[in-house]
């Protein structure tokens, strides 16, 4: 036994048993503290030191589509002018539309029912109706399954945009392209991995928000440019050479990697660097992906690229852009045909309150020749197997005739959107509106589970993408959606 000349120390006099159990309560909760954070700090140093934001990752189960091309026409784009042949409304022309007579809609009355102003013919095998409107799409009916049961939760174009590229109608919620881009990476580490292309008329209702992150993480955002409008702030100054480039470039990324050493786990620190890391990267690459003056004369043809219609030229430029964005792993393509409304209704959009008759003959031949060339040239390259293509709109548009006018007012109860590509069931109708055009009426379907549907061709349950933000786990389709299995391949 030790021994000690003092006299032995009465704990008492030191703490008393409150204190003591007090003291211990808050060492073992400091420890434990401890303890997670430094498995929190391991977790994501190992994560963001070993890996980028956007590495490929695996689907949920095997995919039908790697890829995917959203075309948007905003404005709303009348369901019963373009895909829907409606044999009731065209005899019932000019008569009150049942049930809804003097109705008022999004901007006042209705008149009476309004037939559509072209003809609608059959084309393909599958017999389908289109309008003569759109020559060069009727010519890819085969291709497309078309879902005419489609309804929105609003009739205001900001909120409907919003719904059919985030799931809600209100601000602050990931895109699809960004929940895409989150689930599967990218297969280009050179070019942003989501792209949206917008019109050379402007961004659409919204702009950004169209293609933001929401509450994901940053890295997931989509990239806005265009064959007009490059990427802003990425040309190296003219004084400055390749070489020395190069140089500075491996200079910072070691000073950045140095720095980053002495703060393991603030992934925010991270994420700036690889966006530093990008950016110089697409200094090579993006001015290469956007020159499309290396395309063969037949494929500028084609497209109708080299058209006197400087919109039509510009539209099918992008869309030539589209595919070379998807040959090279990008993988989201948001693709805009129309932009913002303006003071002249339905000049620089799809919304035709108005004039639909000379809206529509300006806005379709813009859109028809490119798109059907799109979709062709995916096909012979090879790109349409694993491809998903999107054509889509934020609702559709009345039956009937604005009062005073010869346009169509707002409609969500009832439009189309449809896809073309890897796991779709070519030539498929699928859903109706009633006899007018007016509401869906046979397996109604709604955004959500169209987004189900999207996430479910790459290979992603939609209920099981998620992603924890203000004390819930959120997902594109909220709490909603069923696949549309009819659909499908």
């Amino acid at each position: 036994m030790p021994h000690y000349d003092e006299e032995p120390i009465d704990i008492a006099d030191v703490v008393n048993r409150r204190e003591f159990l007090g003291q211990m309560g808050t060492g073992l909760s400091s420890i434990a503290l401890a303890c997670l954070l430094q498995q929190e700090a391991h977790s994501s140093s190992v994560q963001t030191s070993s890996t980028s934001p956007l590495v490929p990752k695996s689907p949920h189960f095997p995919a039908k589509a790697k890829r995917v091309i959203q075309i948007f026409c905003p404005g709303a784009a009348s369901q019963i002018d373009l895909w829907e042949y409606k044999p009731e409304l065209i005899k019932r022309h000019d008569q009150p539309l049942p049930g809804l007579s003097g109705g008022v809609s999004f901007q006042g009355g209705n008149g009476n029912l309004m037939k559509s102003p072209w003809e609608f013919r059959q084309h393909g095998k599958s017999g389908k109706w289109i309008s003569d409107l759109l020559p060069h799409l009727s010519g890819c009916v085969d291709d497309i399954a078309f879902i005419h049961s489609l309804t929105a939760k609003t009739n205001t174009h900001g909120p409907a945009l919003l719904q059919m590229n985030t799931g809600f109608t209100v601000d602050g919620f990931p895109s699809a392209g960004a929940w895409v881009t989150y689930a599967l990476g990218t297969e280009n580490q050179n070019l942003p991995a989501f792209v949206a292309i917008p019109d050379i008329r402007g961004f659409p209702p919204n702009g950004p928000a169209n293609w933001g992150p929401g509450f994901l993480p940053a890295a997931y955002q989509g990239t806005a440019f265009n064959t007009v409008q490059p990427i802003q702030d990425l040309s190296s100054p003219k004084s400055s050479s390749a070489s020395e480039e190069r140089d500075v470039r491996g200079f910072l990324n070691k000073i950045n990697r140095k720095h980053a050493k002495q703060y393991r786990g603030n992934t925010e620190l991270e994420a700036r660097i690889a966006a530093y890391e990008l950016a110089a990267r697409m200094q090579l690459s993006a001015p290469e992906v956007t020159d499309i003056s290396k395309e063969t004369p037949s494929t500028i043809k084609l497209y109708g690229a080299d058209s006197d219609n400087p919109l039509k030229s510009a539209y099918a430029k992008n869309c030539i852009l589209a595919r070379r964005l998807l040959e090279r792993g990008v993988r989201f393509v948001q693709l805009y045909c129309g932009a913002s409304a303006s003071a002249v209704d339905g000049f620089l959009n799809w919304d035709a309150h108005k004039t639909l008759k000379q809206d529509y003959e300006r806005h379709c031949p813009i859109m028809d020749q490119p798109t059907a060339a799109l979709l062709a040239d995916l096909k012979q390259r090879g790109l349409l197997d694993d491809t998903l293509i999107l054509w889509t709109t934020e609702f559709g548009r009345m039956p009937t005739h604005q009062t005073g006018a010869e346009g169509r007012d707002h409609n969500p109860n009832g439009f189309t959107c449809w896809m073309a590509g890897a796991g779709v069931k070519e030539g498929t109708s699928y859903g109706a509106t009633d006899d007018f055009g007016y509401k869906a009426e046979q397996n109604v379907c709604t955004i959500y589970d169209f987004h189900a549907t999207v996430l479910h061709i790459l290979g992603l349950d939609h209920k099981k993408l998620t992603y924890y933000n203000n004390g819930t786990q959120r997902r594109l389709t909220d709490v909603h959606g069923e696949v549309i299995k009819p659909v499908l391949s």
